[in-house]
């Protein structure tokens, strides 16, 4: 059985690096603020854009952060139907070798 997306050998790994050394501190010199602004924009975007396919924030919703070198980072987090939901919606625009139409 391969191994889930987003899965690596010490449990959850989404590959962006969001948990670092620092982990919650922050470094002096990082402009944490830029990353997060521009994730927030993206991340209103997205919420706009679930809440037209009919899912409220208290089912979906993108959250805006950052990692520890003050890139921005946007996580979608949901209850697990509103994100089967998503995952039909999506899957539906992609064509059978996993490429968007």
């Amino acid at each position: 059985m391969s191994e889930a997306i987003g899965t690596g050998a010490n449990g959850p790994d989404d590959g962006l690096n969001v948990m670092g050394e620092s982990c919650g501190l922050w470094v002096p010199g990082v402009d944490y603020m830029a990353g997060w602004r521009a994730a927030r924009a993206v991340a209103d975007r997205l919420n706009r854009s679930l809440l037209g396919i009919g899912l409220g924030p208290s089912e979906a919703r993108a959250v805006a952060s950052t990692n520890d070198d003050g890139r921005g980072v946007v996580r979608l987090i949901g209850l697990p139907g509103a994100m089967d939901q998503l995952a039909g919606l999506l899957a539906a625009h992609v064509d059978g070798d996993g490429g968007a139409r």
